[in-house]
């Protein structure tokens, strides 16, 4: 299934409690890639740099703080502005960014729709893959005992 749903926004990169800097930002999801979400920041003439990331973490950061290590999400209201804040950790640094929280919602709500939680193992087809494999494998006996002390053949 490919499929791609993709949204431009601008965010904020938090640099102090006083001074933000505006940030080119794409969301995007395939429903091929069905767990993850991806953003690209567009921070200079380069390709883009992408984060990916749980797209559950996201869709649960836009109610609750949530995630740890790398990647955490909460909703915060600043100045008036409902936002969705994300905290990005790696060994080349720290960022903190700022997004509309009415566009990441309209966002997730699109995803949602295009694969909605629960099904993701059908859109890969892991349920059928494992059960031809269990099939397969349940076919050709490899594990049948070979004699009495109980060792399997391979």
């Amino acid at each position: 299934m490919e499929i791609l749903v993709e949204c431009e926004l601008e965010i904020r990169l938090v640099l102090s409690p006083e001074r933000s800097l505006p940030v080119d930002a794409r969301l995007a999801y395939r429903a091929d890639d069905p767990y993850a979400a991806h953003i690209a920041f567009h921070v200079g003439p380069g390709a883009p740099v992408t984060w990916t990331f749980a797209r559950e973490l996201l869709v649960e950061g836009v109610f609750r703080p949530c995630g740890e290590g790398d990647v955490r999400v909460w909703p915060a209201k600043v100045q008036g502005r409902d936002l969705i804040c994300v905290a990005l950790s790696s060994p080349d640094g720290d960022a903190l960014l700022e997004m509309p929280s009415s566009v990441v919602s309209g966002w997730l709500e699109r995803i949602l729709r295009t694969v909605p939680p629960g099904r993701e193992s059908e859109i890969l087809g892991l349920d059928v893959a494992l059960t031809e494999l269990l099939n397969s494998v349940a076919g050709d006996d490899v594990c049948a005992p070979s004699d009495e002390s109980g060792e399997a053949e391979v």
